[in-house]
């Protein structure tokens, strides 16, 4: 893969799905065929991946499951020998069935933690709209913290996201059989999944500022499929702008959006029924942010989600790569 010693390019890429078992989906090798140029095209040295499925290994009494999809589609290229880091499952033991988080790497990788609630608890609720009183909010999956050395021995640390999608919580007695028995279920539904996305937005900020407490000048990184649009509250939780602290003290504490470089008519991630879309996003601290050159979206050949029958092999988020110098 062609690099050059002085440029570091990060990229975020979601997979849809990637080797899923249970969803009609075309073909591994249709797949493959689709999504192994766009990754070689990010010519990246670092990339954060997103919706990664497991499959089931050989049976026996230590059965887990393995990223099998992941290593044919990475096959015959530069990524295929790059250090890796996964996300677990809810137990904490190993990746889960669906929509793991990956992020590979160049360079060896000095720490990596997969987190749920370590920070944040669950949230408990009093449900408006069933019988059943109470709920625990729980985040759907684990956010992915990994530090790097850089070739000229700085660290660098990144945390790869994947928030809740923007899609009603199934309540008891109010979602039957996938279909939904009432607007109020609905929207008691559709108001929970904006706190959990809120929430695990919280739950990575302060994973942020626990890194900006030992590194002031930290380079820091939030990368992913944030399932929010530039001005949607979980971007603003996690880029903490100093027009919304009003704290002079805590500007160099801001996050900021590398995507913001672009032209407006280019930044965009998704379609879906025509509408333009913004999800998949890059935020730097201001050290990150002193080297970077440029952004890229590539959108070119981004399809519309809502014009593809089911088991189309193409993602439907356009990678999102950020070139430095350093």
């Amino acid at each position: 893969m062609f690099q050059r010693q002085d440029r570091l390019r990060i990229a975020t890429f979601n997979l849809e799905s990637l080797g899923a078992e249970k969803k009609k989906t075309a073909a591994p090798e249709v797949r493959e065929a689709v999504l192994r140029p766009q990754l070689q095209r990010l010519r990246a040295d670092i990339v954060c991946l997103q919706e990664v499925d497991a499959q089931k290994g050989p049976a026996g009494p230590k059965r887990t499951r393995r990223l099998d999809a992941l290593d044919r589609l990475l096959q015959d290229t530069a990524y295929a020998d790059f250090y890796r880091a996964v996300s677990l499952g809810v137990k904490g033991q190993r990746p889960a069935e669906r929509h793991n988080l990956v992020l590979l790497s160049r360079w060896p990788l000095i720490a990596w933690e997969s987190l749920r609630h370590r920070l944040v608890p669950p949230v408990q609720l009093q449900l408006a709209t069933s019988r059943a009183s109470t709920l625990e909010l729980q985040w759907d999956r684990s956010l992915l913290r990994v530090s790097i050395r850089l070739p000229d021995g700085r660290p660098l640390h990144l945390i790869n996201l994947h928030l809740r999608a923007p899609l009603g919580v199934p309540l008891p007695e109010q979602r039957v059989e996938g279909t939904w028995r009432s607007v109020a279920g609905w929207a008691e539904g559709f108001y929970l999944a904006s706190l959990k996305r809120a929430g695990q937005a919280l739950e990575a900020r302060l994973v942020v500022e626990e890194l900006f407490d030992l590194e002031p000048h930290g380079l820091i990184l939030v990368a992913g499929d944030l399932n929010a649009d530039e001005g949607e509250v979980p971007l603003r939780i996690l880029r903490a702008a100093a027009a919304d602290l009003e704290v002079p003290a805590l500007a160099d504490r801001e996050l900021i959006s590398l995507t913001r470089s672009l032209p407006a008519e280019r930044r965009y991630s998704v379609l879906h029924n025509g509408r333009r879309a913004l999800y998949d996003h890059l935020l730097a601290s201001p050290a990150l942010a002193a080297h970077f050159i440029r952004c890229e979206i590539h959108n070119e050949g981004l399809h519309d989600q809502g014009a593809l029958p089911p088991g189309s092999p193409h993602s439907f988020h356009a990678p999102v790569v950020a070139e430095f110098a350093l």
